[in-house]
């Protein structure tokens, strides 16, 4: 499928400046299987693959999938937990021409069913059950309103009636009677969209975005930054179809053949487990998991020595865990900004300072272009923060069969900006920060307040571990600042000692939180990477509507 927004022309020059035209994933892939058969690729609490095996069942399942008759550019729905399969399986797509769309497994029916609809999807590869859920059932279920689903996969062995075995799939030996060069055929080329993504679909329903043959750019780019070399292992805790499990372990690891170690489901200790069982050095997941393991009361029985580095992307990571994480757990935290939508646009490096590393989303990715707008739509001034628009070679081609929201989000232009709808400022070294989000922003009697600037000061306090200030209605000022804390285990936090820390900060006095909310935990989206504000926000509202009325039946008994 030729993307959505990309001219030829565009292409041709992300070509000539070798942005794009690198090799494919799947074929790093083949190349690791020529160079390193018998290394291990991936691995799970289940299955362990080489180079070479892996190739093998990459190889048969997409000759498998062919001779079932799917034709090219047709679409298959995965809904898979970190295993084996889940790596290998995109790479079979690709090398059959087939689009692949990766689900997350929280979904259910109402989500499923929009999504096999939309895409009109021919096919479903999911696990019979999982986690005390029943998927092919779920699927059965939502069947009759899917004229166009052919084929329900599952990784499951045997099949339940109905459906097939991907992992059946593989065992047949269809690349004995195909010639060596067949897969080359039917794959996707260099201008190609190879590979559909989902946005988190925090507001609605989620779409669907393009992604051209261009992702295996970033790898070589992080492998310099992160001093990463052929004996990293690399770990996945988050789901690795997307988010900082992806970029390490899909887009990066391949180049070096580093091998890749999946947690199914995330445990605390399970993770610990696999870093000293597999000796990982490079992790990936979320700043939440970041907190369990460092908190989990075996945390001292784990050998963590060989573990250098642990990345995360898509949350932000408060300053305080980050300096704790690297004191105890003995690396250096790395991540990179980038979003489904917009793709990916910078990252940090191994050997930034501490301030850089811990507060920054790093330098702009070569081939991305970045600027600051004011609410006029015109460049700020160096130092000044401004809303984060973004272009070039990593970004997505458009929106799936929406050339209507891709027209809105990209403007006419087949290489238009992006806008990221974050806040955020450069410093003299190139270092991008994130300040904040532009919805976010509270506007208090016609002055902008940025939670960001707050959140960041809150993070500071001894007794904080994590902060977010959000909106709440005011019938005089339109809106006031809310901050919602978790304090750090087994301290308390009061409002007074918030306010007072704060004008120690010399801010604005308008800039101060009006009310402090005190939990365990922030409600956090689909895929576990972002706080939610606007549930914390329709919170507040609901407390200050119930305070309201309450002293309302109070004065009239």
């Amino acid at each position: 499928m030729k993307p959505t927004r990309h001219s030829r022309e565009m292409m041709d020059r992300y070509m000539r400046e070798e942005y794009w035209g690198r090799p494919s994933i799947a074929e790093l892939w083949d190349r690791n299987a020529k160079n390193h058969p018998d290394k291990d690729a991936v691995a799970d609490s289940r299955t362990r693959m080489t180079w070479s095996q892996a190739k093998r069942w990459i190889d048969r399942v997409s000759l498998g999938l062919l001779a079932l008759g799917i034709r090219k550019d047709e679409i298959i729905v995965t809904q898979l937990p970190n295993r084996v399969e889940t790596m290998l399986l995109p790479h079979a797509l690709v090398k059959a021409g087939i689009l692949g769309l990766p689900a997350l497994m929280t979904l259910r029916h109402h989500e499923m069913t929009h999504i096999l609809a939309h895409t009109e999807a021919v096919g479903i590869v999911l696990m019979t059950s999982y986690r005390q859920f029943d998927y092919y059932r779920m699927v059965r279920d939502i069947r009759p309103q899917l004229p166009k689903l052919k084929y329900i996969f599952v990784l499951d062995d045997p099949a339940p009636e109905g459906a097939l075995s991907v992992n059946q799939l593989s065992r047949e030996p269809l690349d004995e009677k195909y010639p060596a060069d067949y897969l080359k055929k039917t794959s996707f080329g260099p201008l190609d969209v190879i590979l559909l993504k989902m946005t988190s679909g925090t507001s609605g329903f989620p779409k669907f975005v393009e992604r051209p043959n261009n992702l295996s750019f970033i790898g070589p780019v992080n492998m310099v930054r992160w001093k990463m070399t052929p004996e990293d292992v690399c770990a996945a805790f988050a789901p690795v179809i997307g988010g900082a499990c992806s970029i390490l372990c899909c887009y990066t690891a391949p180049h070096l053949a580093n091998k890749v170690v999946l947690l199914e489901k995330f445990e605390p200790q399970d993770a610990l487990k696999i870093i000293a069982q597999e000796k990982v050095t490079v992790a990936s997941g979320v700043p939440a998991q970041m907190v369990r393991m460092l908190r989990h009361p075996d945390f001292h029985r784990y050998d963590l020595s060989s573990l250098r580095a642990f990345f995360y992307a898509g949350a932000s990571c408060p300053q305080s865990l980050a300096e704790e994480l690297e004191e105890k757990m003995g690396c250096r935290i790395i991540n990179d900004l980038g979003s489904i939508d917009g793709g990916n646009i910078s990252s940090t490096c191994f050997d930034d300072p501490p301030e850089v590393r811990h507060r920054s989303v790093g330098k702009i990715y070569p081939g991305m272009e970045v600027k600051l707008l004011d609410e006029a739509g015109k460049e700020v001034l160096p130092g000044e923060t401004g809303q984060i628009v973004s272009r070039g070679a990593v970004a997505p081609s458009g929106y799936f069969r929406d050339p209507e929201t891709t027209r809105q989000v990209w403007g006419d232009e087949d290489d238009g900006w992006f806008h990221t709808g974050d806040l955020g400022r450069f410093d003299d070294q190139g270092n991008l920060y994130i300040v904040g989000r532009k919805k976010d922003m509270i506007i208090r009697g016609g002055q902008n307040i940025i939670p960001g600037e707050i959140e960041d000061m809150l993070l500071t306090h001894p007794k904080v571990f994590s902060a977010a200030v959000v909106a709440m209605p005011d019938p005089v000022m339109g809106e006031k600042a809310c901050a919602y804390v978790i304090p750090k285990p087994g301290r308390e936090f009061t409002f007074d000692e918030m306010i007072d820390f704060l004008k120690g900060k010399n801010i604005a006095p308008y800039k101060l939180p009006e009310r402090l909310e005190i939990v365990d935990e922030f409600p956090m989206s689909g895929d576990g990477q972002k706080v939610m504000k606007k549930a914390l926000s329709e919170d507040v509202s609901r407390k200050l509507k119930a305070e309201i009325e309450g002293r309302v039946v109070s004065a009239h008994p």
